[in-house]
């Protein structure tokens, strides 16, 4: 019996099923091919007509072949050590996973007969090539090449070794495969623009985690018996007992990565199944910040330069753990921060080093407490204090004082929105009249997640939507269109990337300094601020939203 081959569709047959083209279009295509030696898959993309992942989707299926989609694909960190950096650079292809007992391993050409021996050989498995576009096959070996040897060359040591004593892992943390690997971990964060790492000890393995504009995204899973050796060696670099397990131990490194001088804030913290480790990336840059950068509107931006221009009164920063309050107020001092003014910090950490400014680290141990240190500050003749935050009754008394003696004074609060803030030190016994007399304005902020420029997506919000996400009835027909993220390579495929800063700035009007001597409530008080032209989270958020800035998902996100 004769077979007969089934003869392979065309590209632009192809493309045309999927939707992608139109036959005028690629009868445009064809013409403007004829004219030039490049591809007709170049010409197409050359055209605007089809993108890149579109082509190498519709080459994968006219050669019978899976397409994947790397920004999507959960690829297996362990699986991507079994080929050297070095061959997949020359090959462009990465080890991503398993299939039915095969080695899945993603190519941007996946006819090269050589790659693919060669693969089977080096890895002593079968091999099962799916396609993906270059740029996602250099990216991803981009992001995994840099573990790949530490990882298996510490998890054979760690398997040779009979005992976990402490002398032997102190000794193994200065081995080289240790200390490629906390290298490599570090260069991977700062190219992720991480600005936390979590290593975590799970039952069997040990995850890493990045923390990007504000999401945790798992990077990796390790081998167990790496464990001690990788914790250890942070735990001496951050200058720790790393013969002390149970109880929390804080530290600092400063390393360089990629040309970059990185400070790095250490945190230990003893779980059920060993020591979890969070390296806060302290990126210097934060701290040259200028204010008209970090988000605010022009409205709220002059409410609060007419306070901090002042000579003296206080400035309240409020909002929750990793909302920015940090780096607005050293975007402040950046502004203030002049030769004929004496700036004075105290911080626990301090997390910044700012030239010219005399910054005090807290040492509760050595009786060093917010409350102590801003005694002293105040008999070395300060014309600006930062606290960095007040946390109970004294600090806030001396704070407020301080204001009223004529110092400018700016510290944070840890409550949801700016009125509350009034409430708390109220809370804290300090007297209404000192409140209302010392307080000048008080910023509220939270940080939302950018639409990434390159690929978010223009949409026509219905009335539902618009009602929905909060905006008012009059301002609809001003909305023609919003946007909402898609997802691309430069975002890892997130829609997001960079952050901004939403605010909430009230002033201490004659009005609210009533109202905080009556004992008030934070709503009465925000309404009162609200009717006097102050902007809440959400209405600022709304705006940027309107702008283009970010979208109504992520306003919802973090403006309850």
């Amino acid at each position: 019996m004769t077979t007969v081959k089934r003869k392979a569709k065309q590209l632009g047959q192809i493309l045309i099923e999927q939707g992608l083209l139109t036959p005028d279009q690629l009868q445009q295509a064809l013409e403007e091919h004829r004219k030039t030696p490049k591809s007709l898959g170049r010409v197409l993309i050359d055209l605007g007509l089809i993108k890149e992942t579109d082509l190498v989707r519709a080459l994968a299926e006219q050669v019978g072949l899976e397409f994947v989609d790397l920004a999507e694909f959960s690829i297996d960190p362990g699986a991507t050590t079994l080929l050297p950096e070095a061959l997949a650079r020359r090959y462009r292809a990465i080890p991503i996973g398993e299939r039915d007992g095969k080695l899945l391993v993603a190519m941007s050409d996946p006819a090269n007969v050589y790659a693919l021996d060669d693969i089977r050989t080096i890895t002593g498995r079968d091999v099962q090539p799916v396609v993906a576009t270059a740029a996602d096959v250099e990216q991803a070996i981009q992001k995994y090449s840099g573990m790949d040897g530490q990882v298996e060359a510490l998890s054979a040591a760690a398997a040779d070794q009979a005992d976990d004593t402490a002398v032997e892992i102190e000794a193994a943390v200065e081995e080289a495969p240790i200390v490629k690997l906390v290298q490599a971990i570090m260069t991977q964060a700062v190219g992720d623009r991480a600005s936390d790492v979590h290593i975590e000890p799970m039952e069997k393995d040990v995850r890493v985690r990045f923390r990007v504009d504000g999401v945790l995204h798992e990077v990796m899973h390790s081998p167990k018996n790496i464990q001690g050796g990788l914790i250890s060696r942070l735990k001496v670099m951050a200058e720790m007992n790393i013969a002390e397990k149970r109880v929390p131990q804080d530290g600092r490194i400063s390393m360089r990565v990629g040309g970059k001088q990185l400070d790095l804030r250490v945190a230990t913290l003893p779980t059920v199944y060993g020591e979890k480790v969070v390296i806060r990336v302290l990126d210097k840059s934060n701290a040259l910040l200028r204010l008209e950068d970090l988000g605010f509107m022009e409205d709220a931006y002059q409410r609060f330069e007419q306070s901090f221009r002042k000579p003296y009164g206080a400035l309240l920063v409020t909002g929750p753990t990793g909302s920015g309050k940090s780096t607005s107020m050293y975007a402040t001092l950046n502004i203030l921060n002049e030769d004929d003014k004496n700036i004075i910090t105290v911080e626990d950490p301090v997390e910044y080093r700012l030239a010219g400014v005399n910054q005090i680290q807290v040492n509760p141990k050595a009786g060093l407490t917010f409350a102590s240190a801003l005694r002293s500050i105040l008999r070395a003749d300060p014309d600006i204090v930062l606290i960095g935050e007040i946390r109970d009754k004294e600090t806030a008394t001396i704070a407020i004082e301080a204001a009223l003696t004529g110092h400018l004074v700016l510290s944070s609060l840890h409550t949801n929105d700016s009125a509350s803030a009034i409430s708390r030190l109220v809370e804290m016994d300090v007297e209404t009249f000192l409140v209302a007399s010392a307080i000048d304005c008080v910023v509220a902020q939270r940080l939302a997640r950018k639409l990434c420029v390159r690929c978010k997506e223009a949409y026509v919000p219905d009335q539902a939507q618009l009602q929905s996400a909060g905006y008012p009835e009059w301002l609809w027909p001003e909305i023609p269109e919003l946007f909402r993220p898609a997802g691309c390579s430069a975002c890892s495929n997130t829609g997001y990337r960079g952050r901004i800063g939403l605010y909430e700035v009230m002033q201490m009007t004659e009005e609210i300094e009533r109202l905080t001597i009556e004992r008030a409530s934070a709503d009465q008080i925000k309404a009162v601020s609200v009717q006097q032209g102050m902007m809440t989270l959400r209405d600022d958020g709304l705006e940027k939203t309107r702008l283009g800035l970010t979208s109504i998902e992520e306003i919802a996100r973090v403006v309850k």
